[in-house]
């Protein structure tokens, strides 16, 4: 298997600051602030020579405008070292070198970001003619960057010693670390300069990591997933023979019951003030609808995690899933309960929080065509007839019913599972890149409607 790619991912660390270090961090974060206030000025006014150059060249370059030296005595802009006397050079570089293309730093981010939107501007890339022109914000939330054995030291993962501004000088103060994640403990895992996250509700260390996965030699299975709204995930994992060797419904009721008992709180709240007629205010009910947001986010990551888990104890080659890109639900009236539970399907943060955790690990996530994944019978029996009443409820062609939620059985929901994994297993094995062609046979379907019963033949069939 081809070796995986570096990957970034962050780690939150949470501090436990007492009062008089809650305020040397306010200090810090707010001078540092300022000092990004004053070099995006200066970056701005020289961005003709300045934009040109590369990370490495831009920093010295600004430097030589505005930081004085014994070798470099005259300076066009003296009041830097004035206005912050003895500010750490570190912290300084943090603060010029930071966007997507100067990697660490904030200023140049900043200035970069800028000339380009406002060049569109002029160049007439614009939503509506009248639009006005971008404007260059100095004044955004950015937070001092840490690099270690300047700005940070750490006494093995329970202790930290950070460089902070008590208002006339730079100090080292040592802050307990009271929560981990586990990327330290991985021995290829590297740590990068983490950022210092203070505000009013938090404080913690924003630690990236630069992940090399290990190289995988993974069993020949695919882990396949069927997202729904009646079940959230049915997982089955699918050998390249065709053999069913797990199956797993995931479905975190609980938080989902929380997240619509309090959507349904807001269609309350607003017949009641709106009445027969009138408008709600902007930002009506924004707590709540926070809170849901949340919610769904501690979904996804309960259900990702969970898929991964399973991937992994079966060394699974990859996780598969329906390509749902640009699907739109054609079911249920407007204001509907079963419209709002289309809005509310995660399909895509599941997806996306899979991947992520999955291909940290040296794995690789797939997407296959989702049409009759679930409308066709895994045995080949043909199309499976969906209750009208209750959609988890499914009649093989044989006439039997089961109910995919409560039993264990491939319909509906499981059924759909079966295919995905078979049409995961096709897509992997192909070498010739045919998945998405139709059959060359007349009146059969095309390749890419593969069920589980075809797994066996189409891996058989393939070239050696």
């Amino acid at each position: 298997m081809k070796a995986a790619t570096k990957v970034i991912r962050t780690d939150k660390w949470k501090l436990n600051p007492t009062p008089d270090q809650k305020l040397l961090f306010g200090e810090t974060v707010k001078v540092y602030r300022r000092a990004c206030r004053y070099l995006v000025g200066i970056i701005y006014t020289h961005w003709s020579e300045l934009g040109c150059l590369t990370a490495d060249q831009l920093t010295p370059a600004v430097e030589r405008l505005m930081h004085e030296t014994a070798k470099r005595p005259n300076i066009k802009y003296p009041q830097f070292n004035q206005a912050f006397y003895k500010f750490p050079s570190y912290y300084r570089r943090a603060a010029i070198r930071q966007s997507r293309r100067f990697a660490n730093a904030f200023a140049a981010g900043q200035v970069s970001s800028f000339v380009t939107r406002y060049r569109e501007w002029q160049a007439g890339t614009r939503k509506r003619r009248s639009d006005s022109p971008p404007r260059l914000n100095a004044d955004t939330g950015c937070y001092p960057a840490l690099y270690k054995g300047q700005c940070y030291k750490l006494h093995g993962f329970n202790q930290v010693d950070i460089k902070v501004f008590n208002g006339l000088d730079w100090v080292w103060t040592t802050v307990q670390i009271t929560g981990l994640r586990e990327r330290h403990q991985i021995a290829s895992n590297k740590i990068l300069s983490p950022s210092l996250i203070f505000n009013e509700r938090v404080c913690h260390l924003s630690v990236p990591f630069s992940c090399k996965p290990e190289k995988r030699k993974p069993e020949a299975n695919v882990t396949a997933v069927d997202l729904g709204i009646n079940t959230t995930a049915t997982i089955s994992v699918v050998t390249h023979s065709g053999t069913v060797i797990h199956r797993k419904f995931i479905h975190p009721g609980r938080d989902i019951d929380r997240r619509d008992k309090r959507l349904k709180s807001v269609s309350m709240r607003a017949s009641k003030t709106m009445g027969k007629g009138g408008k709600l205010h902007k930002g009506f009910c924004s707590k709540t609808y926070q809170k849901c947001r949340r919610i769904n986010h501690q979904i996804g990551h309960i259900v990702s995690k969970r898929i991964v888990q399973i991937a992994e104890e079966f060394n699974s080659e990859a996780i598969v899933f329906e390509s749902l890109k640009g699907w739109k639900p054609k079911g249920g009236r407007k204001r509907s309960n079963l419209r709002q539970r289309f809005h509310g399907w995660l399909k895509a943060k599941i997806r996306d929080f899979t991947e992520m955790k999955w291909v940290e690990l040296g794995g690789k996530v797939i997407e296959v065509v989702a049409a009759y994944t679930s409308k066709l019978a895994y045995d080949g029996s043909g199309k499976v007839k969906r209750d009208s009443k209750n959609y988890a409820l499914a009649t093989f062609s044989s006439g039997k019913r089961f109910n995919a939620v409560r039993v264990a059985w491939p319909t509906a929901n499981l059924n759909g599972a079966y295919n995905i994994g078979a049409r995961g297993v096709f897509k992997l094995t192909n070498r010739n890149g045919s998945g998405g062609r139709s059959s060359k046979s007349p009146g059969r379907s095309p390749r890419s409607w593969a069920c589980l019963c075809e797994c066996d033949s189409l891996v058989r069939n393939l070239p050696p």
